[in-house]
Order: C-alpha cells, then sequence, then structure tokens
C-alpha cells in the first residue's frame, strides 16, 4: 500500500523562496492539483456529470484563491514595486 501511495501521492522538497506562507501556500496548491486530478477522472469516468465537476473545479477555485489572498502570496512584491515606481 505504501508503495501505491508514493507513487499517487510524491512528496518533495520545497525549492521556493522559504516563508511559512508560501510553504502553506505549496501544499495548498498541491492538494488543490490532487483534488482537480480525481474531479476530472471522476468526469472522464463518467461516475460524475460536466456540470458537477465544473462547480467542483470552481468552488476549489475560490478557495486557493483565498486561500492566497489570506496568506499574503504576491502582495509584498506589489507594494516594493509601488514603491519604487516614480
Amino acid at each position: 500500500m505504501t508503495e501505491k501511495e508514493d507513487f499517487l501521492h510524491p512528496r518533495h522538497r520545497y525549492y521556493g523562496d522559504f516563508t511559512p506562507e508560501n510553504l502553506a501556500f505549496n501544499a495548498n496548491l498541491q492538494e488543490f492539483a490532487q483534488k482537480i486530478t480525481y474531479i476530472c477522472s471522476l468526469e472522464t469516468g463518467g461516475k460524475i456529470s460536466a456540470e458537477k465537476a465544473y462547480k467542483d473545479i470552481k468552488a476549489l477555485w475560490k478557495d486557493l484563491k483565498s486561500s492566497k489572498k489570506n496568506l499574503g502570496i504576491g502582495q509584498k512584491n506589489l507594494s516594493n514595486d509601488e514603491e519604487n515606481s516614480p
């Protein structure tokens, strides 16, 4: 069972700029991608409708956007750019 889990959910080191926020967002992003894969597979296999898949993906996307905003990902760069602009 462990080999199957390792294959389906590989774990790798985080290589980005380390901050707790970036690490948390990376985990959220990986979870998002994993859930999208499941939804697409269910829809392709005829287990759920295209409309259900769309609604589920849309909800996941909103959650990911909210996570990004709440963690402040990308906002620090914008404030630095605004300070340096004429």
